[in-house]
C-alpha cells in the first residue's frame, strides 16, 4: 500500500503511534507471544509495523528511482537530531545501566530516528495537511469519550496499580481511557484541544463543530485530572491567541503570562510560609528533582549514560523505594543526568532547530505551521512535569511532519525546498506571510 500511496505513511504513522496494545513476550512460556496479565500495556507494536512497512516501501521506491524518496532533510532539524541521537547513542559506552540503556535506544531512540526520516521523506500532496488534521483530532474525541465511559462506570481498561489505590481512596476518579496512566492520555487530548482552536482561530472550521470538539475533549481531560497537561493546556491556547491575535490580545497574553508567574510564585512563598513540606504539595515531584539534581552535580559532564538516572537517583539517595519511583518526570533534567551539559545543549540545538523548522512551515501554510507549533509546544510543556517528550513518538511525528512539508515541491512555484529550511522558503511566500506573529508560537520551546 505504502509503494502506491506513499503519502499515506504519515497518517499511518499517526494513527499507530499512540497504540500500546497488552501483549507480552515470553520465549520461555508455552506461547512466546501471549495476552498480558491484567491487561498491562505492552510496546508500540503497532507502530514498529507500520514503520517496518513504510521503510521497505521508501526502499522500494529508491530503488525504482523515485527522486522523492531520497529527498534531504533540512539541516536546521537533521544536524541537531542526528547529533543528538548519535551522543545519546555513544553514552552506552560509560552508562551505569547497559540493560535499560540498550532497551531505551532498541525501542524508542533507533525507532524514532527511523520515524524522522522516513516520514520527512514522504509525499506532501495539499490534502495531506487537512487529512492529519481530522485523523489527529478524530483519535483525540476517541480516547474523550472511551475516557467518559470509564468516569461514568468507574472501571479502567488496562493496568494501572497506582490508581487503583487512589481511586479508592479519593472522591474523585481518575480515567486513563486507552493508555495506562491519566498525563498520557492528558497529553493526547491537549494535542487535539490545539489542534482545534488553530482551525477555530484561523477559520478552518466551523465554530459549532469546533466547539462541539471543544466540549468533548475538555470534558474527557477533566476526569483525567492530570495537572501537567492543564498546565500545557494553557500555554497552547495563550501561545494560539498571541500568535493569531491583534496586539491588543498579545498585550492580554504577556499580561496573563506575568499574573500567572506571580500566582506561581507566590503559591510556593505560601507553601513555604506555612511549613508544609513542598513534596507532598506536588505529589513527590520536588523530591524526584532533588534526587536527579544530584546525579547531575555528581557527573555534570556526560551523566550516567542513557537510561541510568532513576537507578542512579536511587543510589544517591539511600532511600529504600523501587526504581521507578525515581524518575525524575523531568525531561531537561533527565537529559542533563543521563548525558550530562552536552546533551543537555544538544536538547536544546534540537528544540531550537525544531522551532525554527515550525516557523518556516508556518510561512508557507499557516494552518499547518501554527498546528505542528501547538502540539511541539504541548509535548516540550508537559514533559516539564511529566517525561516522555524524546520517547513519545508524536514528537518525532511533528518534525518529520514539518520537515517532509517544507522540503516536498509546491505546485505553486515548483520550487523543491532542501536543506536550508527556514531560509529556503521563497520571497514571494514571505511577502505574502505577513509579520512573523506566530514566530512566537514555534519559539515557545
Amino acid at each position: 500500500v505504502f509503494v502506491r500511496r506513499p503519502a499515506w505513511v504519515p497518517l499511518g504513522v499517526l494513527a499507530a503511534a499512540p497504540l500500546r496494545p497488552p501483549i507480552s513476550f515470553d520465549p520461555a512460556g508455552a506461547l512466546p507471544i501471549t495476552l498480558a496479565e491484567n491487561g498491562q500495556l505492552g510496546r508500540l507494536l503497532p507502530l514498529y509495523f507500520v514503520l517496518g512497512a513504510a521503510a521497505l516501501a521508501l526502499a522500494w521506491r529508491a530503488l525504482h528511482g523515485d527522486q522523492g524518496a531520497v529527498r534531504p532533510l533540512p539541516r536546521v532539524v537533521a544536524f541537531p537530531a542526528a547529533a543528538f541521537i548519535a551522543f545519546a547513542s555513544l553514552s552506552l559506552v560509560w552508562a551505569d545501566e547497559i540493560e535499560a540503556g540498550v532497551e531505551l535506544l532498541a525501542y524508542f531512540t533507533m525507532p524514532f530516528a527511523l520515524l524522522l526520516g522516513i516520514v520527512a521523506r514522504s509525499p506532501f500532496p495539499e490534502w495531506a495537511p487537512r487529512a492529519l488534521a481530522r485523523l489527529g483530532v478524530g483519535l483525540a474525541a476517541l480516547f474523550a469519550a472511551v475516557g467518559l465511559y470509564q468516569a461514568a462506570t468507574r472501571e479502567l481498561f488496562f493496568f494501572a496499580p497506582n490508581l487503583q489505590v487512589s481511586n479508592a481512596n479519593t472522591d474523585y476518579f481518575r480515567v486513563t481511557s486507552l493508555f495506562g496512566d491519566p498525563s498520557l492520555y492528558g497529553r493526547h487530548l491537549v494535542l487535539g484541544i490545539g489542534v482545534v482552536l488553530v482551525a477555530l482561530a484561523l477559520r478552518r472550521v466551523h465554530l459549532g463543530l469546533g466547539a462541539g470538539l471543544l466540549v468533548l475533549l475538555w470534558a474527557g481531560l477533566f476526569f483525567s485530572y492530570s495537572q501537567s497537561s492543564m498546565v500545557a493546556l494553557v500555554a497552547i491556547t495563550l501561545a494560539v491567541a498571541g500568535a493569531t491575535g491583534d496586539r491588543l490580545v498579545r498585550r492580554l497574553v504577556l499580561g496573563g503570562l506575568a499574573v500567572g508567574v506571580l500566582l506561581g510564585a507566590g503559591y510556593l512563598a505560601s507553601i513555604e510560609i506555612r511549613g508544609e513540606p513542598l513534596r507532598q504539595r506536588t505529589a513527590d515531584r520536588s523530591q524526584r528533582v532533588e534526587d536527579t539534581a544530584r546525579v547531575v552535580r555528581e557527573d555534570p559532564i556526560a551523566g550516567v549514560g542513557i537510561g541510568g538516572q532513576p537507578q542512579a537517583s536511587r543510589r544517591l539517595s539511600e532511600r529504600d523505594r523501587t526504581t521507578p519511583n525515581f524518575v525524575s518526570h523531568t525531561t531537561p533534567l533527565t537529559v542533563a543526568a543521563e548525558l550530562g551539559l552536552a546533551g543537555l545543549a544538544l536538547y536544546v540545538w534540537l528544540l531550537v532547530g525544531g522551532a525554527r523548522l515550525l516557523v518556516a512551515v508556518r510561512r508557507l501554510e499557516p494552518a499547518l505551521g501554527l498546528g505542528l507549533g501547538a502540539a511541539f509546544l504541548a509535548l516540550f510543556v508537559h514533559a516539564l512535569f511529566y517525561s516522555g517528550f524524546l520517547e513519545d513518538p508524536l514528537t518525532w511525528v511533528v518534525l518529520g511532519v514539518g520537515a517532509g512539508y517544507l522540503t516536498w515541491p509546491r505546485r505553486d512555484d515548483g520550487v523543491r525546498r532542501g536543506a536550508d529550511s527556514p531560509e529556503s522558503a521563497s520571497p514571494r511566500k514571505r511577502k505574502e506571510s505577513g509579520p512573523d506573529a506566530a514566530d512566537a508560537l514555534a519559539a515557545g520551546a
